[in-house]
């Protein structure tokens, strides 16, 4: 099996990833999204259901392709510590920038005119 982080470096996988969250859908659905071919498609729905993260199931003559999360949350428990720590980053930077006095002449949340329009 892949390591998650390998199949989703893929940006085409990725996007077939949001495709299946919308709905399931056939390899042709996904084809004509991705304006790409059919074996190409094929070839990333093989890595993505090899690494558990979709199903596949017969529907009449076509393959309906399904999301599976349950990969996907797991990863999500891993970065949870670094997620944490950038909004404890951010945070700090918010509560730092509270304390910097406004330039004089400039009302608080009054931004400067594009350059263009500085004369």
């Amino acid at each position: 099996m892949p390591p998650p982080f390998e199949v989703l470096a893929d940006p085409t996988r990725r996007l077939i990833l949001d495709l299946l969250r919308e709905r399931p859908r056939v390899v042709g659905e996904l084809v004509d999204a991705l304006a790409i071919s059919q074996p190409r498609v094929s070839k990333h729905l093989r890595v993505l259901r090899d690494s558990g993260l979709v199903t596949v199931r017969a529907r009449a003559r076509a393959r309906l392709y399904t999301l599976r999360p349950e990969p996907l949350a797991e990863l999500d428990a891993w970065l949870s510590p670094y997620r944490r720590l950038w909004e404890d980053r951010l945070d700090l930077l918010e509560r730092h920038l509270e304390t910097v006095p406004e330039p004089p002449g400039t009302a608080a949340g009054e931004a400067d005119p594009p350059p263009e329009e500085r004369a």
